[in-house]
Order: structure tokens, then sequence, then C-alpha cells
């Protein structure tokens, strides 16, 4: 198969696909005059609610403020502890600490690479206020689980939703079984602006009202009833969201397809796949491998002009200067560590072909053969050659 060249992201291909549509979407603002805490953001904000099956969403102009003011609607603060996971983007653990809290690192489980509910109950102190478990690469933690252990404790759940929109449990929707979702709509997300977008979806109209005062300097109208922050989602970016909203399950199909025959084309290779609970509903934000020598099929990939990227290679609890001068917390984390030197994110969206998920697991097959040829020959030389 000859060499092409495969990209890691498909957004600009997706505007081409619906460069009209997006491009009449915009128009129509621009020439409104009316560009922020608009009727664009009005609209979104409802049929994001209708799709989420939530009471109420806030558009935010990033997930990391939905995280932070989710977590001062709450009133979590200074002297409180939230639990999460180290394997996840920094922003999970920055928020926290943003709100002056502690945030409490716990391990995961080696196969969702979620967190691991029994570790979060053995976290738990007098201190504990919030659970966040995150939806990692677009598959949902346990929820049920999660929620079990905060009910029994009287905690609060945040759900860091960033990748998976139009995720499901087998027995649970995303929402269903916390105080929040807490969702990012950067333009790589599944559902993506062309910029820096957020929002939070809720069953709870307090702390949706509390959130969009917060948003908006502590105003609803006109009056500022507390201070708050600028956090609002443009309604440019609002109308985008509500063009690509309408795809997003169609979008999400494609990405299983392409996820199924990752699965069928990578199965007999001494390489850790992506898992699904059964009745799980992944969206494959990423499709995520482990490999015991990573950065070298990294690098061959590139040669063969894939390209690959590492979400996340470096830990939270492992970054430098951790914990930055703040107070945290961090158990035993010996699979988060693992799972960090091995994984690797293959070329996932709705543009990419099969031809294409072809090309690149021949090209990972071929690196197998390779390693594995020459750890034959290391081996009968007295040396091993790691796959």
């Amino acid at each position: 198969m000859a060499d092409m060249k495969i990209g890691f992201y498909g957004h600009v291909q997706q505007y081409h696909d619906l460069k009209e549509e997006i491009d009449r979407a915009i128009h129509e603002v621009l020439e409104s005059g009316s560009y922020v805490l608009g009727p664009q953001l009005v609209k979104f904000e409802q049929e994001l609610a209708q799709y989420m099956n939530a009471k109420e969403t806030v558009g935010l102009n990033s997930g990391t403020d939905a995280l932070l003011l989710t977590f001062l609607a709450l009133g979590i603060g200074p002297g409180d502890e939230v639990i999460t996971t180290s394997n996840t983007f920094f922003a999970t653990a920055e928020a926290i600490w943003l709100a002056g809290a502690t945030p409490i690192l716990v391990d995961i489980d080696p196969r969702t690479r979620n967190i691991d509910p029994p570790r979060i109950e053995a976290a738990i102190t007098p201190r504990t206020r919030a659970l966040v478990p995150v939806h990692l690469y677009g598959l949902p933690a346990d929820m049920a689980a999660v929620s079990r252990i905060a009910r029994a404790h009287n905690l609060l759940v945040v759900e860091d939703c960033a990748q998976a929109i139009g995720a499901r449990g087998d027995s649970f929707s995303i929402g269903e079984l916390s105080d929040a979702v807490c969702l990012s709509f950067i333009i790589q997300k599944n559902l993506g602006c062309f910029g820096d977008g957020g929002a939070i979806a809720t069953n709870n109209a307090d702390l949706a009202t509390a959130v969009r005062k917060l948003r908006n300097h502590g105003s609803l109208k006109r009056s500022h009833h507390s201070i708050g922050y600028n956090s609002r989602l443009d309604d440019l970016h609002a109308a985008v969201l509500r063009v690509k909203l309408k795809r997003v399950d169609e979008w999400t199909r494609l990405r299983q397809g392409l996820a199924s025959e990752y699965d069928r084309l990578l199965a007999d290779l001494p390489l850790t796949l992506p898992y699904t609970p059964p009745g799980y509903r992944h969206v494959y934000h990423l499709y995520v491998i482990e490999s015991n020598d990573r950065d070298g099929l990294q690098d061959y990939l590139a040669s063969r002009g894939i390209t690959a990227l590492t979400h996340y290679p470096i830990a939270i609890h492992q970054q430098e200067g951790f914990p930055w001068g703040r107070e945290a917390r961090v158990h035993a984390l010996p699979f988060t560590e693992q799972s960090a030197a091995r994984v690797l994110s293959l070329p996932m969206y709705p543009e990419l072909t099969r031809q294409e998920v072809e090309f690149v697991a021949d090209a990972i097959r071929t690196w197998v053969r390779r390693r594995t040829n020459a750890r034959a020959e290391g081996t009968s030389q007295g040396s091993e050659v790691r796959i």
C-alpha cells in the first residue's frame, strides 16, 4: 500500500463538508449585531439541554470554566477535598485548585482507564466534598458505582464529560446520576466550535442560575449580585455548534465504525486495544492503544506520514513542579503510571476513511513484524527488543 499523509484531526475537512451551512449561520450572527448572550446562545442552550436530556444547560467559554464555575456554584472551596483521577487532562485538577479545594488523585481501572470506584471509597475522608469522574477518551466512567458511593457518603458528583458527549453506560445516561455535567467544545472535540467553548448540563435549576451569574460578572441582567467571571459562550460559537449538534449522533456512528475496523485489523497484535464494558456506548473521541514501545511505534508511524499523539503521556502527579505549591494528595497510582508510559492515540475522526484506517493498521502491523523479527534476532544474541 503506497504511503499517504494522515493527520490527527479532521476539523478542517469537517468545515469544508458543512461550509455552506456554517458560513450562513455565521453571517446571520454578524448581520444581527447580537454577539454576546444573544438569541443563538439561548437556542443552543435549549437544543443542547434537549440532546442531553437535562433541564438546564449553560454555555461557557471553556470546559475548564465549566468545571471551575460548577465547583464555585456548589460551594466547593478551601478546606474541601475533591476526589478525581490523575489520568486526565490537566484542567480537571486545575479547576479544583482554582476553586481553592484540594484534589485527591486515585488510580484507574486498567481496562477502562477510568477512575476505579473501590479506590474512591478508600480515599474518602471527613473533608471529602465531591467526586469528579472523568469519561476518558469517550468512554463513560462507572457512574452507577460512583453514584452509590456518593449517596452513601453524602457527596456531590460532577462529571467531566469533555470527551464524551453522546456516550452512555449500560444502565445510565450522562448526567442522570450527578449534580452537573461539564462539557468542552474546543475544536477537536466530538462537538467542537472554532475556538474555545464549554457548557454545563444539570437538572438543578438553582445551580444553573448560579453558574449563569458567575459567567457574567455576577450578573443576570444589569445588577451585579456578586463578583463573577467573564466566561460566556459567544453567539458565533453557539451558531456553529447548533449546526454541528444535529450531526453528533451520525458522527458517533462513524467513529464507532472506524473503531470496529481498528479492532478487527489490530486484534491479533501484541497491543492493548480499547475496552468497552458490555452495554456501554463508547463515542471514541480518541482511539487509544497501548504498547511497551510506544515511542518507537509513534516514530515509525510518523515516518510513514501518520500522525499519532499521546493522551496523556505524563500523568498530572508526575508533571514538573507538582503540586505547584498547592495542597494535593496522591494515592498509589500504578495503573495510571503504566498507562501514561504506554498510550498512543491513533487518528480518529468522522472524516477518516476506511482506506486510511487500513493504511494505519497496515503500518502498525509492519512495525510489529519488524520488531518481532528484531527481537528474535536479538534474543538469539542475548538481547531483547520490546513491542
